[in-house]
């Protein structure tokens, strides 16, 4: 039955996104997720608690957190199925699609490519801004365009195949277990000192949580466009990640570019390793082909589960 399911909620995502109006009044699951997680840092994350006991009670935050995602995903499934017959398995997808990000991916990036073909470099470094981490005020063209390729390959991961994956393995709880442990990795899985121990549950287990989706992602991509094999088997382990290297690495092959390299967060420069050996000057009509190389990769996705939904 997940098959069906994730083959529906994959159309609806595509074709509907999250329109900003729904978001307007009842916002989005993964704002309620972000709620729990903060509270619970202020709470619990105290510079006064040992870190073996800050590092316990982040394991319990992640663990409140995918109990409550994963609970409720499994209560709702299951009285859609038992209580609307044949057509449960759609209002569990219905369910389903706001895990899913083909179209919100999409249509972050856009902008970004607009914006430099206007040739107004502030507005796509702000459009830019909202999908990364890094520091973008100084950004040229180059690093803006390798900023927003990168960030869609990696979220092509965490944002889309991913949720599909578990969506595909345990159903509702599955996917929605995944966006809540993906948000708290996201908001306090990070190195710094304040984060390090509380965040440590949420970090490993979003790196366990990712690493099949991570290597189906480079798969989908060297498929989508053909070129990226070599570099993603040479550089999928140039990432601090265990997971993000294998999208962007098979990206950075598709598009003949290098990518990752010096990065600076927070005013620091990161010396990072670069990805891929093609060129370096990225620009927007490499972003204009991340972005086909990506909708091809999502269709290869959406047959996928179609072919798993007709095989069963």
């Amino acid at each position: 039955m997940a098959e069906p399911i994730a083959l529906a909620a994959l159309a609806l995502d595509a074709a509907l996104g999250w329109p900003d109006g729904l978001y307007r009044r009842i916002g989005h699951p993964v704002g309620l997720f972000a709620r729990i997680i903060a509270r619970c840092e202020a709470l619990w994350n105290r510079p006064g608690h040992s870190f073996g006991t800050r590092r316990l009670l982040g394991l319990l935050t992640l663990a409140l957190l995918v109990t409550l995602a994963g609970g409720t995903g499994w209560i709702v499934q299951h009285q859609l199925l038992a209580h609307l017959g044949p057509w449960g398995w759609l209002a569990v997808a219905a369910f389903a699609w706001p895990a899913l990000a083909q179209r919100s991916l999409f249509d972050h990036v856009r902008p970004v490519t607009q914006a430099l073909a206007r040739g107004e470099l502030p507005a796509a470094r702000e459009a830019v801004s909202r999908i990364v981490g890094r520091d973008t005020a100084m950004l040229d063209e180059t690093g803006v365009s390798r900023a927003a390729i990168e960030s869609l390959a990696e979220s092509f991961c965490d944002g889309v195949v991913a949720p599909a994956f578990w969506l595909l393995l345990l159903g509702l709880p599955g996917v929605w277990a995944y966006k809540a442990i993906n948000t708290a990795d996201s908001m306090i899985g990070h190195r710094e000192a304040r984060w390090r121990a509380f965040g440590w549950a949420a970090a490993r287990t979003d790196d366990l949580a990712n690493l099949v989706p991570a290597r189906l992602s480079g798969l989908l991509l060297c498929l989508a466009g053909p070129g990226g094999w070599r570099i993603l088997w040479r550089d999928a382990g140039n990432h601090a990640s265990p997971n993000a290297g294998w999208p962007e690495a098979a990206m950075a092959g598709a598009l003949g570019l290098r990518l990752a390299g010096p990065i600076a967060y927070d005013g620091v420069m990161h010396d990072k390793p670069w990805i891929g050996d093609g060129r370096s000057d990225a620009d927007g009509g490499d972003i204009r082909r991340a972005l086909r190389v990506y909708a091809r990769a999502c269709l290869l996705l959406w047959l996928v589960a179609g072919g798993l939904a007709w095989a069963r």
